[in-house]
């Protein structure tokens, strides 16, 4: 009996250890990536990520997050459940690297380096180091309805803008949109010579006069102009519909907009660049590919970021038309390419995101024309934004 015991014991022992190692190798051979994105993006990643374990045998868990992506990575976070690969932009980078939750990867990269619009590793790069490698960069442009605007417009300044707007705004059709979420608004400030961080990140320069004067010009769009719509003109619609049912001469917008754009506009439109010069430069975004410090499978981990960031699929997702890619890649010279001559990193820190609240709620009576920049961002509000540096 004791013989019959030990022999059963020994059996199951070994089918444990057979069980615990083939789950060990499960497991090793499977990469948590996360990622947002729209469902015409989220096919074509899909699509990518099929090729990628096909390719090398590696099985990728997919995390589609369409929204509150950022919250929710902050659980997973917290509850160590982190992806091993992480879609993130320039905005979020910062903080998640000071608090040393993601890998350094400029070593690991640095050979592929120069194949990348310098701009983009600027933006995902945190004390020196390159902490995501860039998939795209993202600025907003002026698209423009040639049905309305016959001439060839090219607005040096914001005040031009506005001139240009005033003269084809008329009783059927606005002259520009006008957007609420300070993404917009911060690219009339930086046109104008002002922002809301330096471009170091040492000091709030919200309170420059260049930088009040924009927001008030921009103010001035909807509640004094009237050449932009308000929120109550814009109804239950979007600008982006109303720009495609021709109801603006010009639409401010992202890369993003373009296969929607192809896909539903009837009339003719163009694309120009957002007024800038080599002094007052617009900001530019950049998304890419982190992976987690404590992953425990950097090395797949860091194959399937390759894999992403390759020529190959880079070149594919740009096809699409949903991206610019921050990769050099041929036959990629266009307006969005072009505007890198006067492009700058967006000044972030590991706060950006508070700032950016306090920019909405503050923000939003200088938009609804109640108050001027200078009233809604008085004296004790910027030192609010100044103990977040």
């Amino acid at each position: 009996m004791k013989k019959f015991l030990l022999i059963l014991f020994t059996v199951l022992l070994c089918t444990f250890a057979f069980f615990y190692k083939e789950n060990k190798l499960e497991k090793a051979n499977v990469v948590k990536f996360s990622s947002w994105g729209s469902q015409t993006e989220t096919q074509l990643l899909k699509e990518l990520l099929d090729d990628f374990e096909k390719t090398n045998n590696i099985k990728v868990e997919f995390q589609h997050i369409p929204q509150n992506y950022f919250q929710k990575i902050h659980l997973l976070f917290a509850s160590n459940l982190e992806p091993d690969v992480i879609f993130i932009n320039n905005h979020y980078l910062k903080m998640y690297a000071e608090a040393n939750l993601l890998e350094d990867l400029t070593e690991i990269f640095k050979e592929d380096f120069k194949n990348y619009h310098e701009v983009s590793l600027n933006c995902l790069t945190h004390e020196g180091k390159i902490y995501a490698i860039p998939r795209d960069i993202s600025a907003l442009v002026l698209y423009i309805n040639k049905d309305i605007i016959k001439d060839n417009i090219k607005p040096k300044t914001i005040y031009e803008l506005r001139d240009i707007a005033k003269k084809y705004t008329n009783k059927n059709h606005f002259g520009i949109n006008y957007e609420e979420d300070p993404l917009f608004w911060l690219y009339y400030l930086a046109s104008n010579g002002g922002g809301v961080i330096s471009d170091d990140g040492k000091s709030i320069i919200l309170d420059k006069r260049e930088s009040y004067e924009a927001l008030d010009l921009y103010s001035d769009y909807s509640n004094k102009y009237h050449i932009a719509p308000t929120k109550a003109e814009i109804a239950s619609m979007t600008t982006a519909q109303m720009f495609i049912n021709g109801k603006l001469a010009m639409y401010l917008g992202g890369r993003w907009m373009l296969p929607k754009f192809k896909e539903t506009i009837a009339f003719k439109w163009d694309v120009i660049e957002f007024p800038s010069s080599e002094t007052n430069k617009i900001y530019i975004d950049s998304s890419g590919w982190a992976i987690a410090k404590k992953s425990q499978n950097k090395e797949n981990a860091i194959k399937l970021v390759k894999f992403l960031s390759s020529e190959e699929a880079i070149e594919k997702l740009s096809r699409s038309g949903l991206i610019t890619p921050a990769r050099k890649i041929k036959d990629n010279e266009n307006i969005f390419t072009k505007m890198l001559n006067h492009a700058k990193p967006t000044p972030t820190n590991t706060s950006y995101n508070k700032i950016n609240d306090i920019l909405r709620t503050k923000g939003e009576s200088v938009l609804l024309g109640e108050k001027t920049a200078e009233e809604a961002f008085d004296e004790n509000t910027i030192k609010k934004l100044e103990s977040l540096l």
